[in-house]
């Protein structure tokens, strides 16, 4: 199967400041992939490098064998999907005005959207469970919901790859979970899904590959129980990081470890401020 997405030799970073160098790695139809990695690792300016919406330092992007700079803006956006970290919604839209907007590559500027673009729509907004927020101002639904309908307009845009940048933050565990499991069944109908994650239980529990972030540089690309080592996320973390397999379902749980010495130092420094 060909590569969707293939990233050569890339530096990236902010003006002469470099963050992350050499960064090799392909995306295949059908992946689900975790970017991981500590605070400041550089996960999501990696994932803005690669979606261009920062300039690179270094190296090449592909998108289905054809160079990022040769797509324009509305070309690209009908390859590539992108949830951004932290949206803004202005007062006044509403759930169905948020997901319309994903079908703007496919118009000209003269257009309005359809009866299509609008049933489309809809029925992205009942998969994610959003339909009843079709009408409601999106300043006025939770942080869990806003989620689920910014994924339905991810869903609407109809890209075959879909970046999202740690899409859970913020929710509740059953909401984490739930976006989780949209992109997993994403992933089986064919879409790349390639996300920024925090959580690494949930990562370790529906990723297909991870991507560990580590000491500028890509320290680890591989299957979760390959990079979800303690010596790896201890080197990446830096800190003793404890990797397990639960008896009862077998997923993989990672926690920090900590010493003795450290427990006595924080219950001595407790007694000083209580």
């Amino acid at each position: 199967m060909n590569n969707v997405v293939d990233i050569s030799n890339l530096d990236i970073g902010y003006g002469s400041r470099c963050v992350i160098r050499n960064v090799n790695f392909s995306l295949k139809q059908g992946e689900m992939v975790g970017i991981i990695g500590c605070n400041g690792a550089g996960k999501s300016t990696l994932l803005k490098t690669i979606r261009g919406l920062l300039p690179k330092q270094r190296g090449v992007v592909k998108y289905m064998g054809k160079s990022l700079e040769e797509y324009d803006d509305k070309e690209l956006a009908t390859k590539v999907s992108y949830l951004q970290q932290h949206v803004e919604v202005g007062f006044g839209y509403t759930g169905k005005d948020i997901v319309m907007a994903g079908r703007y590559p496919y118009m000209k500027w003269w257009q309005r959207e359809s009866k299509a673009d609008e049933d489309l729509a809809l029925n992205c907004m009942s998969y994610t469970g959003t339909i009843d927020l079709a009408d409601r101002p999106v300043t006025e639904v939770s942080g869990g919901q806003k989620q689920r309908i910014l994924i339905a307009k991810v869903l609407a845009q109809q890209t075959p790859i879909i970046f999202l940048d740690e899409p859970t933050t913020g929710l509740d565990m059953v909401y984490q979970e739930e976006i989780f499991r949209f992109a997993k069944a994403l992933a089986a109908k064919g879409k790349t899904i390639l996300m920024v994650v925090h959580e690494l239980n949930l990562a370790a529990k529906y990723c297909q590959r991870i991507l560990l972030l580590g000491e500028g540089s890509l320290l680890a690309d591989g299957k979760p129980q390959e990079v979800f080592t303690e010596a790896l996320l201890s080197r990446a973390y830096k800190a003793d990081i404890q990797v397990e397999r639960n008896p009862l379902n077998q997923n993989l749980e990672i926690s920090t470890r900590i010493s003795q010495e450290d427990r006595e130092k924080e219950a001595a420094l407790l007694d000083k401020i209580c």
